[in-house]
């Protein structure tokens, strides 16, 4: 038996997990003095209520998994037979997948007989999302894990996510993209246009200025790097913001029909603790990232 796992960094909810048979690992972030973990702590994310929190100053600190909390997790898997396959969020953007990984190190020493899969999407919220449920997909059409994780070296570089946020004090608190002072410069209304690379990791590629523009860059961009997009899902992450997801949809679908797959996301709380309310972001099929 196989046991299909993600994380709650990747947008999925509990609601979709049971539809595909994931099992969900609850990524925690800490407000003041308590740690929270999503799903656990509270049954449906109140995406607007956090980022009303966020915005009256209130910022959550984030931070890696332990090793013991990870055996907790995949041990009773081994210990019952099943092997593993985690698709899980950018080992480019936290140590927790160093910790992760030493713990399933003493785990197959335990269990030498247990396969695990670890399929980085080298991405976050949208994109991260987006490679789930394309896992997903392909394990209900019978493909086996090894074929799975073939699949993933050639195709997950093949999602591209580019993403713009309003407040750029929580991408400086991050310190987790690279060359944004150097794009943002001391201008004020300047939106940062940011997108995941090869590793998996945040770089700043331009800026613009009002928030149409801004939008209309992120189209421009499937546009330009699209490939078989409407035979995938177009996935529009964002942070309560949802004047900017209506107007990225008419976008979208001014240049690719009515029919184009389009599903939604809320940027999950510990993603959205480093990139702050009124993000945008899109995830789509493309010729690279």
């Amino acid at each position: 038996m196989l046991t299909f796992f993600s994380d709650t960094d990747c947008d999925i909810t509990p609601k979709e997990c049971a539809e595909y048979g994931i099992k969900l690992i609850s990524m925690p972030y800490t407000v003041g003095e308590k740690v929270i973990y999503p799903y656990v702590d509270f049954e449906e994310f109140d995406s607007h209520a956090f980022y009303e929190m966020l915005r009256a100053g209130t910022i959550p600190t984030t931070s890696a998994m332990s090793e013991e909390a990870y055996i907790k997790i995949f041990e009773p898997e081994f210990a019952a037979g099943n092997d593993i396959m985690y698709v899980h969020f950018s080992s480019g953007t936290s140590n927790t997948f160093t910790i992760m990984d030493m713990a399933v190190a003493k785990l197959k020493e335990k269990y030498p007989g247990r396969k695990f899969w670890s399929i980085d999407t080298l991405g976050i919220s949208a994109l991260s999302y987006n490679v789930v449920l394309e896992v997903a997909d392909l394990l209900k059409a019978g493909k086996t894990p090894e074929e799975v994780a073939e699949w993933a070296k050639t195709e997950v570089p093949k999602f591209p996510m580019y993403f713009i946020a309003d407040d750029l004090k929580f991408f400086r608190r991050s310190g987790r993209v690279s060359g944004l002072a150097a794009t943002m410069g001391g201008f004020i209304g300047i939106r940062p246009v940011i997108h995941l690379d090869d590793a998996g990791k945040m770089v700043t590629v331009g800026k613009e200025t009002g928030r149409n523009k801004a939008v209309a860059r992120l189209v421009q961009y499937v546009e330009e790097l699209g490939e078989d997009v409407k035979a995938h899902r177009v996935v529009i992450g964002s942070s309560d913001c949802p004047e900017l997801v209506d107007m990225a949809k008419e976008m979208l679908r001014a240049k690719f029909g009515d029919g184009l797959r389009i599903v939604e996301t809320q940027v999950n709380p510990t993603i959205g603790s480093h990139c702050g309310p009124n993000g945008l972001g899109i995830c789509f099929h493309g010729k690279h990232r």
